[in-house]
């Protein structure tokens, strides 16, 4: 297969013009990403609207009355952080992918935590996650998704497979969703549209759009130069 052919490292959920607008890119650098039940078989890019299973019903906004808790217990709704822009990443401590994607998160974190919420939704056993999460110095909010996260991950339409990011803007409305490892210029590329979009400089179909043919450029870039590259763009050693 060839290097673009290989654009295929977990998948690029990108809002359109709609519902109808979901695309779904396959973009594979070095792994594909995990999911509770592995399968090697490929899927091919279709528009969602025509796609069988849960993404057929992806939700365009936050779900009202999905909640999950945090560390200490206290519930919180997915739609209490419209308000602010936000980024939600669906992970877990077992998942190669999910723990590369952690110092790109906590960086964001610290560059833009006061403009954006970034939120990670742990998939795992609360025991587990947070020794991990104290020793990679994670100061971003988590939430336990031990008990309640499939419903949180069927409530978005999404499948089981990791790691995912949520981009949704300030009132909620889900601007695009990443699945696979999630690198630094998709991450703020993405959240430039989501700024102009609360600015009220571009509108949510055209920051949509924009994202869906900006990311599949870069995809295709991301393939086209080696391993080594992309680390240096997350920055990481």
């Amino acid at each position: 297969m060839t290097p673009v052919g290989r654009a295929v490292v977990a998948f690029v959920l990108v809002a359109g013009a709609g519902p109808a607008g979901f695309l779904i890119y396959h973009m594979v650098f070095n792994s594909h990403p995990l999911r509770i039940r592995p399968s090697s078989a490929p899927v091919s890019s279709a528009p969602l609207s025509s796609a069988p299973g849960p993404r057929a019903v992806m939700r365009l906004t936050l779900p009202e009355a999905v909640a999950l808790p945090d560390s200490n217990g206290r519930m919180h709704r997915l739609a209490e952080y419209r308000g602010h822009p936000l980024m939600l990443n669906f992970w877990a401590t077992w998942c190669e992918p999910c723990r590369r994607e952690i110092p790109l998160l906590q960086a964001l974190h610290q560059e833009r935590g006061d403009r954006v919420q970034i939120v990670g939704v742990a998939m795992d056993f609360q025991k587990d996650v947070l020794p991990y999460a104290k020793a990679q110095g994670i100061t971003y909010p988590l939430l336990m998704g031990e008990k309640d996260g499939l419903a949180a991950v069927n409530a978005l339409g999404m499948d089981m497979a990791f790691p995912f990011t949520i981009f949704a803007d300030s009132r909620g409305n889900i601007v695009a969703v990443k699945v696979g490892e999630l690198h630094a210029d998709e991450a703020r590329l993405i959240l430039g549209k989501v700024t102009a979009l609360d600015a009220g400089t571009l509108g949510l179909a055209d920051a949509r759009r924009a994202v869906s043919a900006e990311l599949r450029s870069l995809a295709i870039a991301h393939a086209q130069r080696p391993a080594a590259a992309i680390v240096a763009v997350n920055g990481k050693s």
